[in-house]
């Protein structure tokens, strides 16, 4: 099944830095886009082994939609 979320991602030191917006927790990086889309899937698959962690607000944020497999 595919769901759709949110990716915020930001450019922090010329590395993509990034979470989904509606799962707290859920935060990777990357060389490119592409990379970090790939690692927040890959961390959103560690994540549903583990609950509850938060992550924090960063000033100039962006957003972007991408599908992941649940």
């Amino acid at each position: 099944m595919l769901r759709h979320f949110t990716l915020e991602y930001w450019l922090d030191d010329n590395w993509y830095v990034g979470r989904l917006k509606e799962i707290p927790g859920v935060f990777s990086q990357g060389e490119t886009l592409k990379e970090l889309e790939d690692n927040i899937r890959e961390a959103y698959q560690l994540m549903r082994e583990e609950e509850g962690k938060e992550v924090l607000t960063h000033a100039g944020v962006q957003t972007k939609e991408i599908g992941v497999d649940v």
